[in-house]
């Protein structure tokens, strides 16, 4: 997606729809800094904001993403090339989601390996060792919640029964064990228990 185009069109539309800066983000929601960066390609609109944007400067979420306004004969086209792209995006966000929840774990296992070798080999003092590993222990609870909620946010569940992907409860990813990314769950759809494993996109 060409972010400069995109951001020349928002800034067009918006004449067109005689609002300022200002007075469009209050529609929305947001300062008119944002709006600003939008319309200079430096972000893009939030996909939760996009609708009610659309909306406000009378095009369809295509033409947003294109950047021009659609004739119907390329509507189609372009709605799978948009769709396309954004399923890329999430899979990429996921993906880097998932990468800092392994540097996270292996981060504080490895902290809590070098507080208990610290308390047994370095401190002479019983109180010092004590405080040592509970402190450890205290980095490596948060560090391992932490680390299952990026797990739960970052993309879906799929059953290995009926295919279907769903984001379960954070209750259901905390007490099913696991192989891996893989958990012993229930599947909502089907109802069958198995190894679900983690995919990046729906």
């Amino acid at each position: 997606m060409d972010q400069e185009k995109i951001g020349a069109f928002i800034a067009a539309c918006r004449k067109e729809a005689g609002y300022t800066q200002a007075a469009l983000g209050e529609k929305l929601g947001i300062t008119d800094r944002a709006v600003s960066k939008w319309e200079t390609g430096k972000n893009m609109p939030d996909p939760s904001l996009m609708l009610e944007l659309c909306g406000l400067l009378h095009i369809n979420v295509n033409e947003l993403l294109t950047g021009a306004r659609m004739d119907m004969e390329r509507y189609q086209e372009q709605a799978e090339k948009h769709l396309l792209e954004l399923q890329r995006q999430e899979a990429e966000q996921n993906k880097k989601l998932l990468s800092l929840e392994t540097v996270i774990a292996a981060s504080a296992t490895v902290n809590y390996l070098v507080m208990i070798f610290a308390a047994v080999f370095a401190v002479e003092m019983l109180a010092w060792r004590l405080a040592l590993v509970l402190t450890g222990l205290a980095i490596l609870v948060a560090a391992i919640a932490y680390a299952l909620r990026i797990e739960h946010d970052a993309g879906y569940y799929e059953c290995p029964h009926c295919g279907a992907r769903y984001i379960p409860t954070m209750r259901a990813v905390v007490l099913a064990p696991h192989i891996g990314r893989s958990r012993s769950m229930k599947c909502p759809r089907c109802g069958q228990r198995g190894y679900h494993k983690k995919v990046l996109t729906k």
